[in-house]
């Protein structure tokens, strides 16, 4: 199982919270994504914003690899109960930096086909902003 350390899980509640306060103003609500999941086998790939109230539903941008990334939702005990070959498992990314907000990981990651290649394009331009340094974290709660 997939397991969330309390600041991952409090930044996606609290994102969970704030989008639901936006949709109920009809504003716009694009943060930051907090946590990655990943393959280590293979290209599936999902990037979470939000977790809902049942501890389980996120929503984010998810990719399993056939060149169409989708935002919607999907479980984490679905993606925590799949068994890779060798033993392992889908795993967190615990270096993962969110680089941009979530409408600008959907559109990268679907005009190159892939989350992975959005994030080596995303880092691209971070670095060139920055005269090859990634920017500091910025608030993940975004908004």
């Amino acid at each position: 199982m997939i397991t969330l350390p309390h600041a991952i899980h409090f930044a996606l509640r609290a994102n969970a919270l704030t989008s639901r306060l936006h949709e109920e103003q009809g504003k716009r609500f694009d943060p930051f994504p907090v946590v990655k999941f990943f393959n280590p086998l293979g290209a599936a790939t999902w990037i979470a914003t939000e977790l809902y109230d049942d501890d389980d539903t996120l929503f984010g941008l998810a990719d399993l690899g056939f060149g169409c990334p989708e935002m919607g939702v999907f479980s984490l005990a679905e993606i925590s109960s799949v068994r890779l070959p060798f033993g392992l498992f889908i795993e967190r990314d615990e270096h993962f930096e969110p680089l941009a907000r979530l409408s600008t990981w959907a559109d990268t990651a679907r005009r190159t086909g892939a989350i992975i290649f959005a994030e080596t394009e995303l880092r691209r331009a971070a670095k060139n902003r920055k005269g090859n340094e990634l920017p500091p974290p910025e608030d993940i709660g975004g908004g």
